[in-house]
């Protein structure tokens, strides 16, 4: 009994062998390939590098916009979420009076804050920011209302439920009238709509730019070294042996395309931080740029290996089949 254990162990126990000793070999032609391409890659360096550069520049045209998008539209979120309804009070509402319904609207459930004007600085606003000064002195009374801005108490309010707030506060007989524009947010968000569109054919139309001059890179690779992958097929290498340094040469363009189009983005933005920096601190924002980060960083690289790979797959599907030994 224990003579057929042991020979019923002995064939699983020499798959298992076989089984490792191909993984192995498997692993080491992939290294072999891969520390090739790279020699390859170093080997004619202004040539390759100058394919990266373009590489590079095309992943960094739309990633940079896309980037330029996304805080365009952190800033107009911001905009979009806030409501402020401006309340135009009766000309004959007093400061009292309009601190008062001040008072009772924050008891409101739908109003989180409110914010009195009063007609005396109105009308000292209007005057330095009109230019009418002299005229308004000389009227015998100010003509302006007491003014309350309103601030809702919950974001992302949406438009039914703004109506029917602004409706609600136009009834009340203190109120002369309210006004609430949000067709400007409208038309930006529409016009960031139309940007997006504009970038993602854009993408595209640049993603196929990097997939020609990957697949064309490898196609002339394989043309000068056409003898060589002669005699390797006459000895009986395989298709899949002879296109795996062709397609870590994909990757290679890929990644380093990828490092170029990271370097410039966080250059580009580098020197855009300090202007926009100055500008918003002139509107009291202390809104900052955004950068690619991590996440970002990360799907760049990705997509730049893909793009990589998949151009040079094409090429070497084919062309590798159009080259037999004589």
């Amino acid at each position: 009994m224990k003579q057929a254990k042991k020979k019923n162990q002995r064939p699983d126990k020499s798959f298992k062998t076989e089984l490792k000793r191909r993984f192995d070999m498997w692993l080491l032609q992939h290294a072999q390939a891969f520390f090739f391409s790279l020699g390859q890659y170093v080997k004619n360096p202004i040539s390759n590098l100058l394919t990266t550069a373009v590489i590079g520049i095309s992943l960094a045209l739309p990633a940079s916009f896309y980037l330029l998008l996304d805080n365009v539209r952190t800033v107009s979120s911001s905009w979009d979420g806030s409501l402020q309804v401006t309340l135009f009070l009766q000309t004959e509402i007093t400061e009292e009076q309009a601190s008062e319904f001040a008072n009772k609207l924050n008891k409101h459930i739908m109003i989180g804050e409110t914010i009195i004007i009063n007609r005396a600085d109105a009308l000292s606003e209007y005057q330095r920011l009109s230019g009418f000064a002299e005229a308004l002195d000389a009227l015998d009374e100010n003509p302006l209302p007491n003014v309350i801005l309103i601030k809702p108490a919950m974001d992302n309010m949406n438009e039914q439920i703004t109506n029917e707030l602004i409706t609600e506060l136009e009834a009340m007989p203190e109120v002369d009238s309210a006004q609430y524009d949000s067709q400007w947010i409208k038309r930006l968000l529409f016009i960031l709509d139309i940007i997006n569109r504009i970038i993602i054919i854009l993408s595209t139309l640049l993603a196929i730019a990097v997939l020609l001059i990957v697949g064309n890179t490898i196609r002339l690779s394989i043309y000068n070294r056409r003898a060589e992958i002669e005699i390797t097929k006459l000895f009986g290498g395989t298709d899949s042996f002879i296109q795996r340094p062709f397609l870590y040469s994909g990757l290679w363009y890929g990644v380093f395309g990828s490092i170029i189009a990271w370097l410039l983005i966080t250059v580009s933005m580098q020197m855009l931080q300090g202007p926009v920096k100055q500008l918003t601190n002139l509107y009291g924002s202390n809104f900052e740029l955004i950068g690619l980060g991590f996440v970002n960083s990360l799907i760049l690289l990705l997509i730049g290996v893909a793009l990589g790979l998949f151009g040079s797959w094409i090429s070497v599907k084919r062309h590798l089949a159009s080259i037999e030994p004589v």
